[in-house]
């Protein structure tokens, strides 16, 4: 199955189409000076990347069939340094999804089912008193993982859901006093399904603030459920599945997307963008300072995506409404009309102007 990552030299759009890369230039810095895609230490080049993500995307693929667009907002968490939530109804792929982009790169994982009687040690550890020794030794929860499958975190009482706070801020974990790293690359995903079913908890907003995007797969149209149904009746293809890349390789990849290069106004679009959630009246609570941060990392990875070493605004756009959407907290009146926070960051979009490339200009 081939993969729907754009080749070099394309822009992807926010609807999934591509643009021809001869437009107006947003680049510096590398690109400027004419060594655009060149390695710098401790990291790969563009072109590489984009190979290794087509091979992810591609193992990926043949377990969610028919999502491209999910697939890659999963891979841009990924490179952004980020964590992935997966909200959608029971049955459409989110677990599958998050197994299929752990077992394509060859690093340590664990998977917690969250349930209403589990407890935050479950998670981060636990310190045991060892009779031989007369000490407490600590004994590593799941968390000490390079990616951490969470299916339906929203089972579990915010109490328990707290306890990835810190690991997912600051890639440590406290118990009783001591503080453990997390190794690099560290990644949650989690799977949740909507607030409105039995048995869950909505996400206190300091969680979901954590999530560097949130994503719903959906329903199949009718063409890719028959290509599903024909290619999962005979064997299990996340069974099948094969590592196409190691922790140390995806290392280098964050740090290449790390290096790509956001301008001033680019970077000022994306403050705009984000300072304009904070007044619109059919919200109570905007996007946080936090969020421009990952707003930025996401729109580098996009445009690392793409086979660029410097971000344009179509890239920002892309990642836009994953980034955004799921921090923002609607007013009472906003929900009983029926608004939703992905359709008010899209009219944000449309109405904030957009950056041109030839130093700072509007348009």
């Amino acid at each position: 199955m081939t993969s729907k990552i754009h080749t070099s030299g394309t822009a992807v759009t926010g609807d999934g189409a591509a643009e021809a890369g001869g437009g107006p230039r947003y680049g510096g810095g590398q690109g400027s000076n004419g060594d655009r895609g060149r390695a710098q230490p401790g990291t790969v080049d563009v072109d590489a990347l984009h190979s290794t993500i087509q091979r992810i995307a591609a193992n990926v693929e043949q377990v969610l069939v028919g999502k491209p667009e999910v697939v890659r907002i999963a891979l841009v968490t990924l490179l952004a340094e980020g964590h992935l939530l997966v909200e959608d109804v029971p049955g459409v792929g989110k677990t599958s999804l998050a197994k299929a982009l752990a077992r394509s790169i060859d690093c340590t994982v664990s998977r917690i089912q969250f349930t209403p009687d589990l407890l935050p040690s479950d998670i981060t550890g636990v310190s045991i008193f060892n009779r031989q020794r007369e000490s407490f030794e600590f004994r590593a929860g799941p968390v000490f993982a390079n990616i951490v499958v969470g299916d339906e975190i929203n089972r579990a009482s915010p109490k328990t859901q707290s306890a990835l706070l810190e690991c997912m801020e600051e890639n440590q974990v406290t118990v009783d006093g001591e503080t453990y790293p997390l190794r690099a690359p560290f990644m949650v995903i989690a799977t949740q399904n909507p607030i409105e079913m039995e048995g869950t908890y909505a996400l206190p907003e300091a969680q979901r603030d954590r999530f560097t995007a949130r994503v719903s797969i959906g329903y199949p149209d009718a063409q890719a459920e028959l290509a599903m149904v024909d290619e999962h009746t005979g064997h299990e293809p996340l069974r099948e599945l094969r590592p196409v890349t190691d922790s140390a390789q995806v290392q280098s990849l964050v740090q290449t997307v790390r290096a790509v290069h956001v301008s001033t106004e680019l970077r000022r679009y994306v403050v705009e963008l984000v300072t304009a959630t904070r007044h619109l009246p059919e919200l109570r609570l905007g996007a946080s300072p936090r969020s421009t941060l990952q707003l930025v990392r996401a729109a580098r990875a996009q445009a690392a995506l793409s086979g660029r070493d410097f971000v344009v605004p179509d890239d920002v756009q892309a990642v836009a409404v994953p980034v955004l959407a799921h921090r923002l907290v609607l007013t009472s009146e906003a929900r009983a009309t029926r608004r939703s926070a992905s359709d008010l960051v899209r009219q944000l979009l449309t109405r904030i102007s957009v950056p041109r490339g030839d130093g700072g200009g509007r348009r």
